[in-house]
């Protein structure tokens, strides 16, 4: 048995197939999936309906764009780069999308040694933080507030954490941090315009996982999100998975038992 990280999928449906007949992906085996399953590339409802299927098998965390598709299905606009349109009206969207509302922001498992979420951890916060403050936005996604929550989800401010912070400020705070981050100050301050390489940050900023004051630098931490880095990230414990398949790169899976990397190159959607 063994279990596989897998970064950004987003529609990118044949090439995680043919990803996974390289790794022998077997019935006794685990998927960890660093979110981000839908939008921008072609098969985005077959994406869904495969990981769905998988049921105990695969663990996925959300990212930006599986929780766009979630905003959009309740209201919120699309953007006009979505590829969105399959899910939306597919006889099995409601079974889709309640399951999608279902999955988790940060997956932890102690037994691994392992933790996952897409974009990353601010440094000011402990892995349990993290968590924590991950179950706070869960908890709205699966209510009655969700509504309300996707309509103000979507914007750049606050872009520090403090612990008043309450209402929708702060759950828009906290899904930044763990699903569009990539550069922030020491104090956790984000910047979230620029999409650069780490070795190119804003004045004042730097890469989340380069802070040297980081509150979890022993803790083995999953993320996808940042194409740019190309799946190449020097820190310790800091494994990045997006090599941006979607964008003409690739898709990429991690053995989580002894670090082995796989990759499929993009048929090409760029």
């Amino acid at each position: 048995m063994a279990t596989y990280a897998i970064g950004d999928i987003q529609g990118c449906y044949r090439e995680l197939c043919q990803l996974l007949d390289q790794i022998g992906f077997g019935d006794q085996d685990q998927l960890w999936l660093t979110g981000d399953l839908v939008n921008r590339g072609p098969d985005s409802l077959y994406t869904l309906r495969f990981v769905r299927e998988l049921g105990a098998r695969a663990v996925t965390v959300l990212g930006n764009h599986d929780l766009h598709l979630l905003a959009v299905a309740h209201g919120q606009r699309a953007g006009s780069k979505d590829t969105l349109d399959e899910i939306l009206h597919a006889p099995d969207r409601d079974e889709l999308l309640h399951w999608l509302a279902q999955q988790p922001l940060l997956h932890r498992d102690r037994e691994l040694g392992y933790a996952m979420v897409h974009a990353g951890i601010p440094p000011t916060w402990k892995l349990k933080h993290a968590e924590r403050h991950a179950r706070e936005v869960e908890t709205v996604i699966r209510s009655e507030q969700a509504p309300a929550f996707y309509t103000a989800m979507y914007g750049n401010t606050p872009a520090c954490w403090s612990d008043d912070l309450a209402g929708f400020d702060r759950l828009r705070l906290i899904t930044n941090y763990l699903t569009r981050m990539r550069f922030c100050r020491a104090d956790g301050t984000l910047e979230l315009k620029t999409k650069t390489n780490a070795d190119q940050p804003p004045v004042g900023y730097r890469a989340w996982f380069e802070h040297p004051g980081r509150k979890s630098p022993n803790k083995r931490l999953i993320f996808g999100h940042w194409a740019s880095l190309e799946g190449h990230c020097a820190t310790p414990n800091c494994f990045a998975l997006d090599t941006g398949c979607v964008w003409g790169g690739s898709l990429t899976a991690l053995r989580l038992q002894d670090g082995t990397r796989f990759a499929v190159p993009s048929s090409g959607y760029a």
